[in-house]
């Protein structure tokens, strides 16, 4: 999944790292490197809380949606990748059959993200479940 985040930085304080599609999720650092890494960490570990919890993950926003939020005003804006493949537990391998169009458009999506194909079908999964609840309950 890829996050929009925005960057801030106060006078005499760390660049401070907040996470608009994610409630409370936010991070800091020394450097504007050091505060996307540490986004990076908080990002997952919410979304792991999340899915202990049952709870879907929001679909992200387009960037250009919360750049109108005035909350944001002079920040500055970056996207942040999450492989939420690798959240919440062990990976387990799994066989499936695929349409090897279908395989091959999902690898050339995958790859144009910089995700993988599990990272793919984790966040289509997740994000269909997330829009589609009332299947579940």
């Amino acid at each position: 999944m890829r996050f929009p985040v925005v960057i801030h930085k106060d006078p005499d304080s760390d660049y401070g790292v907040t996470v608009p599609d994610l409630p409370g999720c936010y991070s800091a650092g020394e450097t504007i490197d050091d505060a996307l890494n540490q986004v990076v960490e908080a990002i997952e570990l919410q979304i792991d809380g999340m899915i202990q919890d049952h709870e879907p993950i929001p679909t992200p926003q387009p960037m250009e949606v919360h750049q109108q939020n005035s909350d944001y005003a002079g920040g500055v804006w970056a996207i942040v990748t999450i492989d939420i493949s690798k959240i919440s537990g062990k990976a387990k391998r799994v066989n499936i059959t695929l349409p090897e169009r279908l395989l091959t458009l999902m690898d050339q999506y995958a790859a144009k993200r910089g995700e993988t194909r599990s990272g793919l079908i984790a966040q289509a999964t997740m994000e269909f479940i997330a829009t589609h609840q009332e299947l579940i309950n």
